[in-house]
């Protein structure tokens, strides 16, 4: 059975919002601790089920269901994002080892590209022929980087929400305005599946995302990249087909990279968890929680603007868009990385 969107994005909130009123209920009397060698660090100690992501995982793959026969792709992709949160669930459970983790999401992100013959196609802008091999091993290359990326900015109640609903409905608009209608819809029951988790996730939150959740948002928004640039790339320029690559994950990928950059230089794995991201950097100046999501809600914004700027201005005003925006990434790496960790 097919629904129009504004339906499917009302059943996936409610089916959200039900699916993890029922896991909050439901593991009230359970406990869990989680390895601080394998995960991020948060600043609180409740016990609060990390299992959020597993119901929000289900209602977007029934949500997307809904869509109709035409969004097949979006059902199979929707189908191994579910897989992929089970891993989550597994690992928020049982702390699997950090190697066995990523050879599942290698698994599941190469299956739907190869089936669908989809990955990022950047070649036919830049007039050069790639083998097949270096497409599909860029393409799961980048989507297994921001699953990692979004798992990483999971560090803080309702920041991950945020961070990520904000990428939703700035690809909402983006798509919509260039005419990726299909795109639009999977964006829509992506946004409306987290805002229903974001209930129970707001300050002081109920319930956590997980790895479960984490996971499963990162391969949506990685596979919602790779659909954008196929489907684009033979019909737009070069600004608008890179657009959501840069506007998608510039502030996870501005995290991870500088906890990476300062976990090597002082000799911790990557995998270990810390309290050394953005978020941890703001707490430590003082700002309360509610401060800090209000801070990264303002850069998103700030930084779709300039996104904009760079798809939609004429050849001169687009180049100095994009300048401003490769200036203020390199400045808030540069200023961010020299703030104090918090202790």
């Amino acid at each position: 059975m097919q629904l129009n969107i504004y339906n499917v994005a009302i059943l996936s909130f409610v089916l959200s919002g039900v699916l993890n009123w029922f896991i909050v209920n439901l593991t009230k009397s359970f406990q869990f601790e989680k390895s601080k060698d394998n995960n991020e660090q948060r600043l609180v100690n409740e016990n609060i089920p990390p299992l959020g992501g597993v119901a929000t995982a289900t209602a977007f793959f029934i949500g997307v269901s809904f869509l109709g026969e035409a969004d097949y792709n979006f059902v199979q992709i929707g189908f191994f994002a579910l897989l992929i949160s089970l891993v989550g669930v597994v690992d928020d459970l049982f702390n699997i080892n950090w190697k066995i983790k990523l050879f599942f999401q290698i698994l599941f992100v190469s299956l739907p590209i190869i089936n669908l013959n989809i990955f990022l196609n950047i070649e036919s802008l830049l007039n050069v022929n790639l083998n097949n091999i270096i497409n599909f091993s860029g393409s799961i290359l980048w989507i297994v980087l921001l699953i990692n990326a979004i798992n990483f900015i999971d560090n803080m109640d309702g920041l991950a929400v945020v961070v990520t609903g904000s990428i939703c409905y700035q690809s909402i608009i983006l798509t919509y305005a260039l005419n990726q209608n299909k795109l639009t819809d999977i964006s829509v029951v992506l946004l409306f599946v987290i805002l229903g988790f974001f209930i129970f996730n707001f300050p002081p939150a109920k319930l956590y995302l997980g790895d479960s959740g984490s996971l499963f948002i990162g391969f949506c928004l990685g596979f919602i990249s790779i659909l954008f640039t196929w489907n684009s790339g033979q019909q737009h320029t070069l600004s608008n087909t890179l657009s959501p690559l840069i506007l998608f994950f510039t502030i996870p990928l501005l995290d991870f990279l500088i906890v990476l950059k300062d976990r090597v230089r002082r000799g911790v794995s990557p995998t270990t968890g810390g309290t050394d991201h953005i978020s941890h950097r703001l707490l430590a100046k003082g700002l309360s929680e509610k401060k800090v999501l209000l801070i990264f809600k303002s850069y998103s914004i700030f930084n779709f603007l300039i996104i904009l700027g760079y798809v939609f201005l004429n050849n001169i005003l687009s180049m100095i868009a994009l300048v401003i925006f490769v200036i203020q990434f390199v400045f808030l790496f540069n200023y961010i990385k020299k703030l104090e960790i918090l202790k």
